[in-house]
């Protein structure tokens, strides 16, 4: 399990920002040591463990990038065509190949291995073949052309794959074109999570009438599991110190993160700032982005924990920039900074500088065929259609006050987010 000390995310700022928040996560957290190989098919979304060096060459072979005809640049005119027998049939999959005279072509297909003495391949669609079956080559083809030439992709030897990286299907392609059945991965991170608050009942309890069904908690599972993570579901810890320092204090030590969500403002009944200072060490962040300022972050027996807002869309951006890059870090992953794509803004917007802010928006492509950010008409962050009903959000830096239509924004689309 994660083992931190209890001052490792300490900052003496009064207002944290996003930024420092990613750079105090990224140098403060060390990643779990544990590893454990899997089978490739099982290996999209988990860390590489280690570098994976090519054991042989990408392409293993010298072969034919198009169907055509291979042949000899050495005697090849390229003021003029040149006519060529063709001798021989080079199919994909050939375990053997004559050598190929000068004056000579050689059918070949994608993929097939060039004959010796052969180092450029015409396309078919560029010759032509007279009345006796010679092949007729168009004058001004380089040397080279056509050929993929053994180890052009990945030299033997080479990484192939870096440890950190977070695998994907093409990662998952690569490594089986090595050949590899199995990678080492680190083991999956651990997380408990639980919502806080007496006015939450879970999907399939009875529901009181001043209570919300708990939507949060089950979003943030979601998140998690996307993120490759081992869930641990708590449920719901009611609006009680005691209770909530007693839940805390027994999860602690058996995962790699704890997780809440509700409780961490500043309000009569937000315990959960009392309940971890009572059996851990809690700094408050007050971080320095709308929605979700309220983000806290402690340490229980060496265990992290995050507490994010109560308010949904509060809790889905802060995820997004605190618990994310947590889990990365926790991981041994390389780092993902999320790139906003440049958009056309379809809005008018007014903030406060000095905070970072999200603005849901949804993308349509203009008449001069530019994409434009439209802005969700409603405020507020506990909207959960607001993220339904938008494609991502625009990223407002600390620098700005005002948008007005037409100025370039930057949009970050819920899929870059996991």
């Amino acid at each position: 399990m994660a083992q931190l000390s209890d001052d490792c995310f300490a900052f003496g700022g009064p207002m944290m920002s996003v930024d420092e928040a990613v750079s105090l996560i990224a140098a403060s957290v060390n990643a779990i040591p544990d590893i454990e190989t899997v089978s490739l098919l099982d290996t999209d979304g988990r860390v590489l463990a280690g570098n994976v060096i090519a054991p042989l060459p990408l392409p293993p072979f010298t072969n034919s990038a198009v169907d055509g005809y291979a042949v000899s640049s050495a005697r090849m005119m390229n003021t003029a065509e040149q006519t060529l027998p063709v001798v021989g049939r080079i199919q994909a999959g050939a375990t053997s190949c004559e050598p190929l005279k000068a004056d000579h072509a050689a059918r070949i297909f994608t993929g097939a291995p060039l004959p010796p003495g052969a180092d450029t391949v015409f396309m078919q669609e560029d010759v032509r073949i007279d009345p006796s079956g010679k092949v007729i080559l168009p004058p001004g083809l380089r040397q080279g052309a056509n050929v993929r030439p053994a180890g052009e992709d990945i030299p033997q030897g080479g990484i192939g794959l870096q440890a950190g990286q977070r695998l994907r299907p093409h990662h998952v392609a690569l490594a089986a074109a090595f050949g590899l059945t199995h990678l080492k991965v680190v083991r999956r991170i651990s997380v408990a999570v639980f919502s806080t608050g007496n006015e939450l009942a879970s999907p399939g309890e009875a529901r009181a009438g001043a209570q919300l069904f708990d939507s949060n908690r089950f979003m943030l599972m979601a998140m998690l599991r996307r993120l490759g993570c081992e869930i641990t579901d708590l449920g719901i810890v009611r609006d009680d110190p005691i209770s909530l320092a007693n839940g805390l204090k027994k999860v602690a030590g058996e995962c790699d993160l704890i997780l809440t969500t509700g409780g961490v403002s500043t309000g009569e009944e937000d315990h959960v700032k009392a309940a971890v200072e009572s059996i851990g060490t809690l700094v408050m962040w007050r971080m320095a982005i709308k929605p979700g300022r309220p983000v806290a972050m402690g340490i229980i027996g060496g265990t992290p924990l995050i507490g994010l807002p109560g308010n949904p869309v509060a809790s889905f951006v802060t995820f997004v920039h605190v618990v994310r890059p947590t889990v990365l870090a926790l991981s041994g992953a390389l780092p993902e900074p999320l790139i906003p794509m440049p958009v056309r803004a379809a809005f008018t917007y007014k903030k406060k500088p000095g905070r970072r802010e999200y603005v849901r928006a949804t993308l349509r492509k203009a008449n001069d065929g530019a994409l434009e950010a439209i802005k969700f008409p409603r405020e507020g962050a506990g909207l959960l259609s607001s993220l339904v009903d938008t494609d991502g959000l625009v990223e407002l830096g600390e620098t700005i006050s005002q948008i007005q239509p037409g100025q370039s924004v930057g949009f970050l689309p819920y899929a870059s987010l996991l």
